[in-house]
């Protein structure tokens, strides 16, 4: 380890870094959404079901649901029916996945985000990129294997 290493301590403002980079992306992916008439929590249960490779035992995606949109167990049971009902998702027995309606839905909006970001993201360094996108599921990774601490202060 060379002494500049020794001496250097974690970037402390990755956080705000991360959480302003993914508030300026979340803003103009609603507008998307709005445009295609898709709430956020219908896309998110696309993208996790689609992470969870368009199909899975239902339980387990609703786990995953919870876990990853920290919704309750209820909520997640909701979505998931949600995403059945529309025809966007399909249940056979104890397995949910994706339909090819809820397939082009997710594709059209990831289609949209990219002519908004496209032009944006080809100004910067594919290498950068690259680099960035390793870096920071990593740190999900990472983050994810922490356990998380109470967030609520009921009953004090």
């Amino acid at each position: 380890m060379t002494s500049t290493q020794q001496g250097r301590q974690p970037v402390a403002l990755i956080g705000q870094a991360v959480g302003q980079a993914e508030a300026s992306l979340t803003r103009l992916l609603n507008g998307v959404l709005a445009d295609s008439g898709t709430s956020r929590e219908t896309y998110l249960g696309l993208q996790r079901l689609t992470a969870l490779g368009g199909r899975a035992e239902r339980g387990a995606y609703e786990h995953d649901l919870s876990d990853w949109l920290g919704l309750d167990g209820p909520a997640a049971r909701r979505l998931a029916g949600e995403l059945a009902s529309a025809g966007l998702a399909e249940t056979e027995g104890d397995t949910i996945r994706l339909t090819a309606r809820g397939q082009a839905l997710r594709e059209g909006i990831l289609g949209g985000a990219a002519k908004i970001t496209g032009p944006m993201l080809a100004t910067l360094d594919g290498d950068d990129l690259e680099i960035t996108v390793r870096t920071l599921n990593e740190i999900t990774r990472r983050a994810r294997g922490i356990p998380a601490r109470r967030t609520t202060t009921e009953g004090h």
